[in-house]
């Protein structure tokens, strides 16, 4: 350790800094205690100075511990604010927050006066942090902290878990929630109070919340999600170190966050916003295609067997279309249709898919008749609503559960008569 470079000590610190926030501030995220974070990070600033009037010196763990005390201090703020009047818990914690972070801003002005020293011993980099200075000690309570965090996650992993989804499940079964709660919040506080000379009072909530919230994009499964965020939050720490040279540090470790965090926003799999915006497409052109195979059905439905031409118009006229012609390119492209020259037939195969669509839709419209006292004239948008978005089995389900009451229209085998009367929407 004592061989390392002070570039390497910074990188290692940064990193286990972000791998830190990234576990302690899933708990918080998935607890909605992200602004806990901020106000122990700004809270912290009077305790580092006060810390610093009193020992004379900048050694790292005492004025952590100054930090840790502050912070302390603050939440009991909180709490007695919470407890003995009406304000609201994020007001609470906003007054708190400012009011510390102002006593400190003092405390700092004081501090780095001449005669006291403080601004030769570098308390600024406090406020937006300066891992430039690390030393070896610095590394290693880093290191040390992490392992006590990493060990507390291993032991009580399925408390968290509980503690964090289902409280009052949890408290069924007698467990001390309020202790795992306060040992959520302690090892939240311990990860801020160390990581300010690294990011400082004002960005560290930032180290907390971002590599949490970015996590959240790529898993549903904590466990996963404690891997991926700390993965995120070291790689913030190293690259932000490495990328931000000759820029603040702090600012450069919080924006490679927050880069990390928009990439997921857009490109995450199945959350981001990019896959969401894929799948409302398909969702979209998949309604217009069953929207237009049903309304073939239902003005060809008096004529069956025989299947008729339709005059377009007839089509245009019996329902809102946003692009007709592209839905019937692709009805074409699959030989659910054949269409001319203003005229449109389903095919056989279109007929059976189009049955079967119409089926689906005329069984949910019974079922919301009989099950939530839905109007006949306002059913058909009902069942519109849930055909297209439940899955295909919700549906084999509704036919069985109709079969076993005798409900099942006879002619479920085929397709049910509409309960309503059938015309243009328009």
């Amino acid at each position: 350790m004592i061989s390392l470079s002070l570039s390497d000590k910074v990188a290692l610190g940064t990193a286990l800094l972000g791998g830190m926030a990234g576990v302690v501030g899933s708990f918080a995220v998935l607890r909605g205690r992200a602004l806990v974070g901020d106000m122990l990070a700004h809270a912290a600033l009077p305790g580092v100075c006060l810390a610093f009037l009193i020992t004379g010196n900048r050694n790292l763990l005492g004025l952590s511990l100054g930090a840790l005390a502050s912070g302390l201090t603050a939440i009991v703020a909180v709490a007695i604010i919470l407890r003995w009047t009406r304000t609201k818990e994020d007001a609470a914690i906003g007054i708190v927050l400012s009011t510390f972070f102002g006593a400190g801003v003092v405390l700092l002005s004081v501090v780095q006066k001449p005669s006291t020293g403080g601004n030769k011993a570098g308390l600024h980099s406090y406020l937006f942090g300066e891992p430039g200075g690390m030393l070896t000690s610095d590394v290693l309570l880093l290191a040390g902290v992490a392992l006590v965090v990493l060990a507390m996650v291993v032991l009580f992993y399925k408390e968290f878990l509980v503690v964090c989804f289902d409280t009052d499940f949890a408290q069924s079964q007698g467990w001390p929630t309020i202790w795992l709660d306060l040992a959520m919040m302690a090892a939240l506080a311990v990860v801020t109070i160390v990581g300010l000379p690294i990011v400082g009072v004002i960005l560290m909530a930032a180290m907390i919340i971002l590599p949490a919230a970015t996590a959240r994009f790529w898993t549903n499964r904590l466990s996963m999600m404690l891997v991926v965020s700390c993965g995120f939050g070291a790689a913030a720490g190293l690259l932000g170190t490495q990328l931000g040279r000759g820029f603040p540090a702090g600012a450069a470790i919080v924006l490679t966050a927050a880069a990390l965090f928009v990439v997921s926003l857009l490109f995450a799999p199945q959350r981001g916003l990019i896959a969401r915006l894929l799948v409302e497409y398909r969702l979209r052109r998949r309604i217009a295609d069953e929207h237009l195979l049903r309304t073939l059905f239902e003005l060809s439905e008096s004529s069956l067997p025989d299947v008729p031409v339709i005059p377009l118009r007839d089509v245009r006229e019996y329902r809102h279309w946003n692009s007709l012609e592209r839905v019937l390119e692709r009805a074409r492209d699959e030989e659910l249709i054949d269409s001319g020259e203003g005229q449109v037939q389903l095919t056989p195969l279109g007929l059976h898919r189009a049955a079967k669509l119409t089926k689906a839709h005329r069984l949910w419209e019974l079922y919301l008749m009989e099950h939530a006292n839905i109007a006949p004239d306002h059913v058909d948008r009902d069942a519109d609503d849930v055909e297209h978005l439940l899955p295909e089995s919700l549906l084999v389900e509704l036919e069985q559960e109709l079969a076993e009451e005798g409900r099942l229209p006879a002619i479920a085998a085929e397709v049910p008569e509409s309960p309503h009367e059938l015309s243009p929407e328009n």
